[in-house]
């Protein structure tokens, strides 16, 4: 597809160490990528994939974007982030209905100027098409903006020439696919957060759109941390949450990094890992368990 992406972001994004965590999780190097860093709207992988899809938006003239996703959803907040700055209007179609107090990233899109319609129990994709507006599908992730991630893939092998692997969260699957389109399925570790009914046949089916078939098997896609389903706190999450703020002072998320870190302490590879930081944190203070 022959579109520029536009800029959105702050770009390297740092890769930092984390000796203490990585001590704790019993690895040999721990590095964080830190794309809670990206810059606009509190930041977040979803700015990555923004960059593509806003492009594609602008190049068909809209004046307004239109997305879906969770009450508590980051990229429903980037979105109308992203929207505020190039001057576009926004609609978020949420899940479900209306909650009796605001919080968490609800807060932030009401700043941002969204307007937001509760979708009770209707498909999500129904209502967000009858929106007036261009649609950006659910979590940002198409085969197209997948390709985000190819360039966050080239970032890291720029800082970090020799990593072993990525460890990586895995919701709508573009930023999964994307990695693997560029380091191979060898090299990336993805932790299920319950977001898709079939995160594994999600991400293949991305990979072969983008012309990089990588059959279902051969993917790392660890699907024991989803628990109760996407919106719940496992105790291995808040464990996990906890043992990254006391070591390195660093804020996690409880429905993405905080289940990437636990399916990376339950099941810690050899070499020099990348754990990718994707955001999130306004999330925990919506989440209605912490």
């Amino acid at each position: 597809m022959d579109i520029t992406p536009i800029a959105l972001g702050t770009w390297p994004t740092p890769l930092e160490p984390a000796p203490r965590l990585g001590t704790a999780l019993g690895l040999d190097e721990l590095w964080i990528k830190r794309d809670d860093l990206t810059g606009l709207g509190g930041g977040g992988n979803k700015v990555r994939k923004l960059q593509y899809t806003c492009a594609q938006a602008l190049q068909a003239g809209a004046t307004t974007l239109v997305t879906t996703g969770a009450p508590q959803s980051n990229h429903a907040r980037l979105t109308a982030a992203a929207a505020a700055r190039l001057g576009l209007e926004c609609v978020l179609v949420l899940r479900g209905n209306e909650p009796p107090t605001v919080r968490g990233n609800l807060i932030l899109d009401a700043l941002a100027g969204a307007r937001i319609v509760w979708a009770g129990d209707a498909p999500l994709d129904e209502v967000a098409a009858a929106q007036p507006g261009f649609v950006i599908p659910f979590g940002g992730t198409s085969a197209y903006s997948a390709l985000a991630y190819v360039d966050c893939a080239r970032e890291l092998t720029a800082q970090l020439p020799d990593l072993s692997t990525v460890v990586v969260a895995v919701g709508s699957g573009g930023t999964m696919a994307g990695l693997v389109a560029a380091l191979g399925p060898g090299r990336v570790f993805g932790v299920d957060t319950g977001a898709l009914p079939d995160a594994r046949s999600t991400v293949a089916g991305l990979l072969d759109a983008m012309g990089v078939p990588v059959k279902p098997d051969e993917l790392q896609i660890d699907g024991s941390h989803v628990g109760g389903g996407y919106a719940e706190l496992t105790r291995p999450v808040r464990d996990a949450l906890s043992l990254a703020a006391r070591t390195e002072g660093l804020f996690l998320d409880p429905t993405y990094t905080g289940r990437a870190l636990a399916g990376l302490r339950a099941s810690p590879p050899d070499g020099k890992v990348v754990f990718l930081h994707s955001g999130g944190l306004p999330g925990l203070f919506g989440h209605p368990s912490i």
